[in-house]
């Protein structure tokens, strides 16, 4: 039977004991160190990479140099800018897609059950790859310089931005780790347990498998009962004459 007499089914059992889990987890509001204990060594490394990459934001990305006429005098204009200083597109999305990773993350830490398509893995490294993209894009497509009256500026990369490229191959390679080592999602509430044979099998007895691997030595025949008449070992088998009767005389 799957449950006691009188008791709900063991699937039952099971979803009210997770619901339970769930709502003493909400009321204790678990906080970002107990979420961080509950990852795996590769969501904490997808963690570090996630939050360098937002990091590596505030270094210098862009290099502004040019000339400026100030009193009749040329001088040369130097300033390095960060992601945030020169901001579009391509540096709104590599942050988005850093807190992106961070949520995530933190889900997983506090036992949310929700499913990606493709699994946590490949979402992690779609976002890693993406980062990759876009800041390859972006030193092919760089900011324009400014070009205001006596102010003439072009603006290149820094190395910062380099780092960046890296922590995004960190990223990708953080999720090849998840997906490769199948790290499985929380379950949720109303999926069932697997099922579990109800019946115990008979506990059979131990294979000898010495017994296979003797061989069978085939029992000889027992030779048949000799027929009554039949030789004796070493005796020719010869048919007794029958009686000679002479003819009767002819009178």
């Amino acid at each position: 039977m799957s449950g006691e007499a009188g008791g709900p089914p063991a699937g039952d059992r099971a979803r009210t004991e997770r619901r339970r889990e769930r709502a003493a987890r909400r009321t204790k509001a678990p906080g970002i160190g107990s979420a961080w204990r509950a990852l795996t060594a590769d969501q904490k490394l997808a963690a570090i990479a996630a939050i360098a990459l937002l990091v590596s934001m505030l270094l210098p990305w862009y290099q502004e140099t040019g000339n400026a006429l100030v009193r009749n005098k040329l001088v040369h204009i130097g300033d390095s800018k960060n992601a945030f200083q020169v901001y579009s597109f391509v540096e709104a999305a590599i942050f988005v897609v850093s807190a992106g990773v961070l949520v995530l993350l933190y889900a997983r830490g506090i036992r949310k059950a929700f499913h990606l398509p493709g699994g946590d893995g490949a979402v992690i490294i779609g976002a890693g790859l993406w980062v990759m993209f876009l800041i390859f894009y972006r030193q092919l497509d760089k900011p324009d310089g400014r070009q205001d009256g006596p102010i003439s500026t072009s603006i290149g990369v820094e190395w910062g931005i380099f780092v960046a490229f890296l922590l995004g191959a960190l990223l990708a390679y953080a999720g090849f780790r998840i997906r490769a080592h199948h790290t499985p999602e929380p379950v949720a509430d109303d999926v069932p347990p697997p099922a579990v044979p109800t019946t115990r099998a008979a506990a059979s007895e131990p294979h000898d498998w010495l017994a296979d691997d003797a061989t069978t030595v085939a029992q000889p025949r027992r030779p048949a009962p000799p027929r009554e008449g039949a030789p004796i070992d070493g005796e020719l088998d010869v048919d007794e004459p029958a009686e000679y009767r002479p003819p009767p005389r002819r009178t």
